[in-house]
């Protein structure tokens, strides 16, 4: 029996994704024996495949690419303005959020997770 290994990186399934196929393994194989591993929900049959075709044709990075998208809104000067306001006013709630940080819609569930951060994980 095979020691399980939940939580590894991504990267590090497409290194063992990326060994396997070199060594031509049969792509079920090859999802079989990740799940074996890394546990039954790590990676579908599909993406298994997706992988090998783009090792296939030429890819040898197995880091994530970098993707155009919406900026992250979390950035240092959040934080330390909801930490500020947090200890500055301790009857500082969650319903004064909006209020205080929001200037547009989406930061809402960031600054929650700013302040559950500065709580230690629980929300007072």
């Amino acid at each position: 029996m095979f020691k399980t290994n939940e939580g590894a990186a991504d990267c590090e399934i497409r290194s063992v994704i990326r060994f396997l196929n070199a060594r031509n393994v049969l792509p079920s194989v090859i999802h079989h024996q990740i799940c074996q591993v890394y546990g039954d929900n790590v990676m579908s049959d599909g993406m298994v495949r997706k992988c090998i075709r783009m090792f296939n044709e030429g890819r040898e990075n197995v880091h994530d690419e970098a993707r155009s998208g919406r900026p992250s809104l979390l950035n240092d000067d959040l934080v330390r303005k909801v930490n500020e306001r947090v200890r500055d006013d301790r009857r500082f709630t969650i319903s004064d959020l909006p209020c205080t940080f929001l200037t547009f819609q989406g930061l809402y569930s960031m600054t929650l997770s700013v302040v559950a951060n500065i709580a230690g994980g629980h929300i007072l």
